[in-house]
């Protein structure tokens, strides 16, 4: 068995128990981090086949980002989850034959999958013109140069979202002083100052 080999079983056993300690998990928070060790050995798997483009984005995006996001929310949010577990047993009889269907369509699929002979064969060349470049060299020398000004929409509509998104969210509490700048530039010296005259040997 070659190297390769061992770490596909190895990433592939800690993939599929982490995913299962996702969904059995009582505590969210630990749910989060079996979800972080998912998606680190699944970038493993891309790497093994010569992905690493999709192994650095699930790294940076889903478990830098994402997950990471979750886990805050989860830790501040403080969520009863007593409270929600209350009515879990009324939505039971859905969520079996949910589970059902899914399972026969995941044995149809092992049922009728079939390797194709001519799959086996090493990884494909991401620079059929020559040039000795790796995956992301190439995805970026192709994103920067032939997609630039759809890459910066993009960019400039998730920008957008976000900003929608902090403006929709902000709630201003009435008893918070907050710092307001034009009040702060426009007032007059008689609003800041007080004279106050002492007489002597009286002090304040």
């Amino acid at each position: 068995m070659s190297v390769a080999a061992v770490f596909f079983y190895l990433f592939a056993f800690v993939l599929v128990a982490s995913a299962f300690m996702v969904i059995s998990s009582r505590n969210p928070v630990q749910s989060v981090l079996f979800l972080i060790l998912a998606f680190v050995n699944a970038a493993g798997l891309f790497i093994l086949i010569g992905a690493e483009f999709l192994g650095l984005i699930l790294v940076v995006v889903y478990v830098g980002a994402v997950a990471v996001l979750f886990l805050f929310v989860v830790m501040m949010l403080d969520v009863d989850f007593v409270e929600l577990r209350q009515g879990f047993l009324q939505y039971m009889p859905i969520g079996v034959i949910v589970g059902l269907i899914f399972l026969s369509e995941l044995a149809l699929v092992v049922g009728a999958w079939v390797m194709a002979p001519n799959a086996v064969g090493g990884t494909p060349n991401p620079n059929p013109g020559g040039e000795n470049l790796t995956n992301v060299e190439a995805i970026g020398r192709v994103l920067y140069t032939d997609y630039i000004y759809f890459f910066q929409a993009a960019g400039f509509v998730l920008l957008v979202a976000m900003i929608g998104a902090i403006v929709l969210t902000l709630r201003h509490k009435p008893n918070v002083k907050r710092q307001n700048i034009t009040a702060q530039v426009t007032r007059k010296p008689e609003e800041t100052l007080e004279v106050v005259k002492v007489r002597p040997g009286q002090g304040l």
